[in-house]
């Protein structure tokens, strides 16, 4: 699909999506859960998508109700087949893989598109210490795992990703019989961690850290409980939201909760920084242009922000860093190269240096044409950036935001914006 965006300006008011970071955690509590739970303002991306088709196979029943929520039926993990295709979520794979493994059947563990080159080695190297028969493809889709697993004392690498370890922390708490512990060295996004350990709190399974170092597991009557979730709104999504109004008009985006555990909160640290106008309340935050100046931004916890605070950074004046490039090699795209590549062709000069990268910005972004890279944050950050260029910005395969947040495009045309597909 090609969606053509003319230069724009915003205005109104807009409810950001629903997060998938917690929708997908509230689907698998769901099942480890023991009866009904029901799941108010889900997710429609294909990663939510993907989330609830993983639970079925799992062995959970999904129905959905008049007013749009989900009632999800479940007696634990109980595979019904034997593959289950977590779509293309790093998220889904990283997840689930571990709560499969609470079954004592064989199943194999598959994705589409980019989950094909993302390394799993994690899995080959841990699942054997669990208790746990592995087969990958060297450290690839598609695994073939049999278990039960078994929890026990372990120590793992959070250097790659912090999904590995929710994965292992929820599976583990459905399945402790004795006190265990989890080291974590070197753990990268903690803030996607407090997310996970929220979620198994509000299902009733409660688990410490210290220090994000140590965490620590007790036995409890019941492990998990079915329970009534909100998926709170996703920031994730909404920052390009609040990057399209601070820099091509004053909008007003609400469902996004302040006092959020989701890590890409932050972008109103970089909102701040640049001098946007901004004023933030309780259930709306209104945005709007200014004189935008550089900023510097630590994206290592955060690394899902960079497309957005490129686009950002494209219209401030002077230089803007952002660090935390080690991070971008192993998503949808290699991101760091791609927003190179992409936001080069728009007239952005960016530089990748180590794991820091500068974005000259406050020169003007002239109309071409650009391809998502099929990553859905490359689409919306192009989209973004669209906005206030000199000209149509054309985007190839614009369809790659489905991934997350399927309604950006209306959304975008809902404050205003010249949009065509």
């Amino acid at each position: 699909m090609i969606v053509k965006i003319k230069p724009s300006v915003l205005t109104g008011s807009v409810v950001a999506p629903a997060s998938k970071s917690s929708m997908q955690r509230a689907c698998a509590a769901a099942l480890l859960s023991e009866g009904a739970s029901e799941i108010i303002n889900p997710g429609k991306s294909n990663d939510d998508l993907a989330a609830l088709d993983v639970i079925q196979k799992l062995g959970a029943r999904v129905v959905e109700n008049e007013d749009g929520s989900l009632t999800i039926h479940s007696l634990g993990v109980d595979p019904v087949g034997e593959e289950i295709n977590c779509g293309e979520s790093g998220l889904g794979i990283r997840m689930f893989t571990p709560i499969a493994a609470l079954s004592n059947k064989h199943i194999t563990i598959n994705g589409m598109g980019s989950l094909y080159t993302r390394p799993m080695h994690f899995f080959d190297e841990i699942f054997p210490k669990l208790n746990i028969k592995i087969r990958s493809r060297e450290g690839r889709l598609p695994l073939q795992i049999q278990g039960p697993l078994v929890p026990s004392d372990i120590e793992v690498d959070g250097s790659l990703s912090s999904q590995f370890l929710t994965g292992l922390l929820m599976a583990y708490g459905a399945s402790v019989t004795t006190p265990v512990t989890i080291k974590v060295n070197n753990l990268k996004s903690k803030p996607y961690i407090d997310l996970t350990l929220k979620v198994m709190e509000s299902f009733g399974r409660k688990v410490t850290h210290d220090n994000y170092e140590l965490f620590h597991l007790e036995p409890q009557d019941k492990n998990y409980e079915p329970q009534i979730y909100t998926v709170e709104g996703d920031w994730s999504g909404g920052a390009f939201l609040l990057v399209a109004g601070a820099i091509a008009g004053k909008i007003e985006v609400k469902g996004l909760d302040i006092a959020s555990t989701q890590a890409d909160k932050e972008v109103m640290r970089a909102l701040k920084d640049c001098g946007c106008d901004l004023s933030i309340n309780k259930d709306v935050i209104k945005i709007g242009p200014s004189d935008l100046n550089a900023f510097h931004f630590d994206a290592t916890d955060c690394p899902d922000l960079f497309p957005p605070l490129v686009a950002l950074a494209a219209y401030c004046d002077g230089v803007t860093t952002i660090k935390g490039v080690s991070r971008l090699a192993h998503k949808e795209s290699n991101r760091g190269l791609t927003l190179q590549e992409e936001f080069g062709k728009m007239g952005v000069k960016i530089t990748l240096n180590d794991d820091e990268m500068q974005i000259e910005g406050g020169s003007d972004l002239f109309g071409t044409t650009v391809h998502s890279r099929h990553d859905h944050r490359i689409a919306m950050a192009c989209a973004v950036a669209a906005l206030q260029a000199d000209g149509e910005v054309e985007i190839e395969e614009a369809e790659a935001i489905n991934k997350s947040y399927p309604d950006f495009y209306e959304h975008l045309k809902k404050l205003g914006a010249s949009v065509a597909f």
